[in-house]
């Protein structure tokens, strides 16, 4: 399973990247869209919704089942990937390339809290 060294994880399979600007970019895992299937629609929080840790804030639907996202830090919504409207199975096709949204950190050292690469493997081995 493909788990990229650059990002943090979550618990409940979400991958953070730190963006140079001081925003994260999140999206779900390689394992994460594997044991939902193909993904058909995807329901995204609006650009400006403040978002808490650990609380649900987007959907994903596959043909066999749906999933909730949560926020992996509090923060503000400051895009989304509108291409996802169109072409959710894009997350199919490559779960890292295929990013969900980007949220400015109210605290940015909370990033430093999740999962590192190795922590996440061992936790879907």
């Amino acid at each position: 399973m493909n788990v990229p060294a650059d990002l943090k994880y979550t618990e409940s399979h979400e991958w953070v990247r730190t963006e140079a600007d001081g925003t994260i970019t999140v999206g779900i895992t390689a394992y994460a869209q594997d044991a939902l299937g193909d993904i058909v629609f995807v329901d995204l929080p609006k650009v400006g919704t403040s978002l808490e840790k650990g609380k649900d804030c987007a959907v994903v639907e596959s043909v066999k089942a749906a999933g909730d996202i949560y926020a992996p830090v509090t923060g503000e919504v400051v895009a989304i990937n509108e291409e996802l409207a169109d072409a959710p199975e894009s997350i199919n096709a490559d779960a890292f390339a295929a990013w969900l949204f980007k949220l400015k950190p109210a605290n940015i050292a909370d990033v430093d809290g999740l999962l590192s690469a190795e922590a996440y493997a061992k936790n879907i081995a």
